[in-house]
């Protein structure tokens, strides 16, 4: 008489799980479950440790802070990983009795053996407020973004230029940059 493998699996697991010859269905039917968990554990598992390696947060809400030639302005900033490399960020920002409203897309990436630390390069619109007229904003954004470790804050700075439109007129200012201080979550 030749035996196989199955046939000893499911001796084994009938006496450990006390189930008669006749419960041989039942043995295949736990043994689908299990390798189904088992499955459902693993998947998960890998998915999980994706999310956390694309990125370090995926968003962070604090201040933002506008300065260089001319004005400094702060107020409440936002920025948000769409994807690994896929950012928004949006704020308000006031100072001295103008407004500036902006969006950015940002393209980010992680730099080699600097955890936590990624470059971005990106675009914004935005608009500039003021008492008797508005201007329209044209911001080019690159700088650096940096994530403490197991803390959630998060750290950028970033040099973004602007080009003014409003009013008939238009006015470059190349020497505008921006900090930002984030609660990452």
């Amino acid at each position: 008489m030749m035996c196989n493998t199955s046939d000893v699996v499911f001796s084994i697991l009938a006496q450990k799980w006390r189930i008669k010859a006749k419960g041989e269905q039942t043995i295949h039917k736990k043994l689908f479950m299990i390798k189904r968990i088992l499955l459902a554990v693993v998947l998960t598992g890998f998915m999980i440790s994706i999310a956390n390696a694309q990125s370090s947060y995926k968003t962070g809400i604090g201040l933002g802070i506008d300065f260089g030639t001319g004005q400094t302005l702060v107020g409440p900033s936002v920025k948000h990983f769409f994807t690994q490399n896929h950012v928004g960020q949006f704020e308000a920002l006031f100072g001295n009795h103008y407004t500036i409203l902006d969006a950015f897309y940002e393209y980010h990436k992680s730099i080699p053996n600097a955890a936590g630390l990624r470059w971005f390069l990106g675009i914004g619109i935005g608009a500039g407020l003021y008492k008797g007229g508005s201007d329209f904003l044209l911001r080019p954004i690159g700088g650096l973004d940096y994530k403490i470790n197991d803390v959630p804050l998060s750290f950028s700075f970033d040099w973004r230029p602007t080009v003014f439109i409003g009013d008939g007129d238009s006015d470059f200012e190349p020497a505008r940059f921006g900090l930002g201080f984030r609660y990452a979550f």
